[in-house]
C-alpha cells in the first residue's frame, strides 16, 4: 500500500521530524528509511527491533530514529530539502509505503524599510503629505510582505494601497498621524520578522528641503539619514533627474511613479520637457545685443 505525500517544514539549524504513519493494529517488523531526491540513499533501518543510521549519506551523524520509527533530522541545512519514504512492514508479511516531502527554509531576516514622500510645496511643515513606504529583506526568497497600522484594531491595510507583491505601501497622512507607526512584517513558513518606521517625522523635515519643480522629493531609511533629489534640469554633461531617480528610488516604485507620470502628462512630456532645459541652456550661452 502506498500512501500519498504529506509535507514537513524546518529553518535551517533547526529539525524536522519525519513521521513514520501507520494504522492501530500494524504491529511494526522492519522499516526502511530513505531519500529520494535529489540523491537516493538509505538513512535508516530497523529490523529485529533494532534500529540502525550509521550509514553513508548526507544525512550521518545527523539523523534519529525514534522508537515510533519516525526520523528526526538535526541541524537542517539549506540543501536538506528532498523527498524521503519510509517502507513498513509488519509481522504478517504487508508492506505500507509512505513518501514525505521536506522543504527548508532560511530564517527571515530583519526587513529594511524605505521612506519616499512627495508634498506640494511652500515653505512650511506640509499639513498633508503622500507617503510611499518601500520594504525589503536582504538575501531572502519564499517571504511574504504584509503592513499594519500600529494602534488599531485592524491591523491588516487596504489591498488598494499596496503595491509590488505587498513591498511598496501607498498612504497620506495629516498632523493628526503626528504620532502613527507603520510596520512591515516578513515572513516564511517557518519565521517572521519586523520593523517599523513612524512617517510624520520625515514630512516634518520636509520644509527646507530643495524645490523639485512643483514638488520635493526625499528618500529614506527607517535607521538612516534623509537622502534628497536634484533638480530636473541640470546643465549639459551632468546626471538627469531620471537618473538620479534610478539610484535614489527602489526600481519597484520607481516603476509606479513612471507608470503614473506617463498617464498624465502623455507620449511628448519628455519631448517637451527637453526642449525646456535646452532652451535654457541657450539662453545663458548667448551673447548680449550692444
Amino acid at each position: 500500500m502506498v500512501i500519498a505525500s504529506a509535507q514537513v517544514q524546518g529553518q535551517v539549524g533547526g529539525s524536522a521530524l519525519l513521521v513514520a504513519d501507520h494504522p492501530p493494529g500494524f504491529q511494526v517488523r522492519e522499516a526502511i528509511w530513505r531519500s529520494l531526491w535529489p540523491s537516493e540513499e538509505l538513512l535508516a533501518t530497523f529490523f529485529r527491533g533494532s534500529p540502525e543510521t550509521l550509514y553513508h549519506s548526507r544525512f550521518l551523524g545527523r539523523a534519529q530514529l525514534h522508537t515510533n520509527l519516525s526520523l528526526e533530522l538535526r541541524p537542517l541545512e539549506s540543501g536538506d530539502s528532498g523527498n524521503f519514504s519510509v517502507l513498513l512492514v509488519d509481522k504478517q508479511g504487508r508492506a505500507r509505503t509512505q513518501t514525505l516531502q521536506l522543504k527548508v527554509y532560511d530564517a527571515v531576516p530583519r526587513p529594511v524599510v524605505k521612506v519616499f514622500i512627495a508634498v506640494s510645496g511652500d515653505a512650511q511643515p506640509p499639513k498633508t503629505c503622500h507617503v510611499f513606504l518601500s520594504c525589503r529583506a536582504p538575501n531572502t526568497s519564499d517571504i511574504t510582505y504584509s503592513w499594519r497600522r500600529e494602534g488599531t484594531v485592524d491591523l491588516d491595510m487596504e489591498p488598494a494601497g499596496l503595491f509590488t507583491d505587498g513591498q511598496v505601501l501607498s498612504v497620506s497622512l495629516g498632523p493628526g498621524d503626528k504620532g502613527v507607526a507603520y510596520s512591515c512584517i516578513v515572513s516564511n513558513p517557518v519565521s517572521w520578522d519586523l520593523a517599523t518606521v513612524t512617517p510624520w517625522e520625515s514630512c516634518h523635515r520636509q520644509a527646507g528641503m530643495p524645490r523639485v519643480g512643483e514638488q520635493w522629493l526625499r528618500g529614506g531609511e527607517a535607521s538612516g539619514p534623509p537622502v534628497t533629489v536634484s533638480p530636473p534640469c541640470p546643465a549639459p554633461g551632468r546626471a538627469s533627474y531620471k537618473d538620479v531617480l534610478l539610484v535614489v528610488v527602489p526600481v519597484s516604485l520607481l516603476l509606479i511613479l513612471a507608470g503614473l507620470s506617463a498617464w498624465h502628462w502623455g507620449p511628448w512630456s519628455g519631448k517637451k520637457k527637453k526642449d525646456v532645459c535646452a532652451d535654457e541652456v541657450d539662453q545663458e550661452t548667448e551673447s548680449p545685443l550692444v
